[in-house]
């Protein structure tokens, strides 16, 4: 059996790893000509995307280029702290505990890591059909002209698919959230968090966070507001425009926030966020989407990494264990359509909950303070000590098929 993966991402080359492990080959496209942009945020794999990794002999390479942060501290934009949260780490304990790095570098180590393994990884990609053959297998055209024939195709090209389209044409569009996301590096920063922290600043009108690298880097993010329709090309936006616009909304709140942005020099990005509640077809024939191109939640839980990754492994071992590709598909579909929606609807929450009115921000304030009194807590655990087992059979039981 051989696999055309789209999309060079976190998830593209994880599957075509996971799947080597299970006996399949592939090929990862990937539409943009240089592979993934270096531009872009950092987020954070917890114990749940450490044990995916885990599971496809990765997260070692992972562990070298990044650094932990195993704690958060909230906080009001007054300064006032609220609590403290320990981030819930599995059964490996330190082996698994979370790690930090830039979403370029996450994808580089795991395509150079598939292209260590023997599997190709091509760039400059861009997929634009793909139809059955009358063998029953699938033929993908790129836009450069190319064609690849496979048995199947995974459609790991992100929130925007052009898989899920094809799987769909009708399929719910991303919706934009309202917000954007501007994501900052500093050096020699005038602010600085705690070893293997994040600090949460849940200001007036902004929600703000920050943590410090080993090497004295400070990292932050803010969310701010964007326009009630997404924005053409926010990728036009400059540095400065975006550090301007981070500034207005943290304005009257702490000075560390408005401090880090103004030490920032033009190592700044903007993003718009989008999400989808939920993707009604997940597969349709030999064709299957992962990871954000099925189920995109908004940033505020930090999971859509590790859920890509579990999404992978999962996979991969449904076509190990499946007796042909429309039942591994939709077993696959059972297994993880619950979760991911599940933090879809979290994030959405979450989000909610950060910036409210003058009231309800009061009563947020509250709720925060009362949980300092019963002392750390380990953050979602239900998120976060979720095991995959890669030799555990994927088959049904009996009472899963009644």
């Amino acid at each position: 059996m051989h696999a055309l993966i789209v999309g060079g991402g976190v998830a593209g080359p994880t599957t075509a790893m996971a799947l080597q492990k299970a006996g399949i080959t592939s090929v990862v496209y990937e539409a943009h000509p240089d592979g993934v942009s270096e531009r872009g945020a950092f987020l954070s794999l917890f114990a749940n995307g450490m044990d995916a990794l885990r599971a496809v002999d990765a997260h070692q390479l992972v562990v070298e280029r990044s650094f932990a942060v195993t704690s958060i501290e909230f906080a009001t934009g007054s300064g006032k702290r609220l609590r403290d949260a320990r981030i819930d780490q599995d059964r490996f304990g330190r082996l698994s505990e979370p790690r930090t790095l830039r979403r370029a570098e996450l994808c580089r180590v795991l395509a150079e890591e598939a292209g260590r393994r023997g599997i190709r990884v091509e760039s400059g990609k861009q997929l634009v059909s793909a139809v059955r053959t009358p063998a029953g297998r699938i033929m993908a055209t790129f836009k450069d002209g190319s064609e690849a024939e496979g048995d199947l195709l995974v459609g790991a090209d992100g929130i925007h698919s052009v898989v899920r389209r094809m799987i769909d044409p009708v399929a719910p569009r991303p919706r934009y959230t309202g917000e954007d996301l501007v994501c900052g590096y500093a050096s020699k920063a005038p602010v600085s968090a705690p070893d293997e922290t994040m600090r949460m600043v849940y200001g007036k009108r902004a929600f703000f966070a920050y943590l410090t690298t080993p090497g004295g880097d400070t990292w932050w993010f803010v969310n701010i507001p964007g326009s009630t329709s997404a924005p053409d090309n926010p990728a036009a936006a400059t540095p400065e425009e975006w550090k301007r616009r981070g500034l207005e909304r943290v304005a009257g709140d702490d000075r560390a926030a408005s401090d880090l942005i103004r030490a920032t020099e033009d190592d700044v990005v903007g993003i718009s966020v989008f999400d989808i509640a939920s993707t009604p077809l997940w597969h349709a024939g030999p064709m299957v989407i992962i990871g954000d191109a099925a189920h995109a939640a908004a940033p505020n839980a930090g999971h859509g990494a590790s859920m890509a990754l579990e999404d992978s492994v999962v996979l991969a071992k449904c076509l190990r264990d499946m007796p042909g590709v429309d039942a591994a598909f939709t077993r696959y579909e059972q297994l993880r359509r619950p979760r991911v929606e599940e933090l879809v609807a979290t994030s959405a929450s979450m989000k909610r909950r950060a910036i409210p009115g003058p009231l309800q921000r009061l009563l947020r304030d509250f709720m925060l303070s009362r949980l300092l009194k019963d002392g750390p807590r380990n953050a979602a655990p239900w998120l976060t000590r979720h095991h995959i087992d890669s030799e555990e059979k994927t088959v049904p039981e009996v009472k899963d098929r009644q």
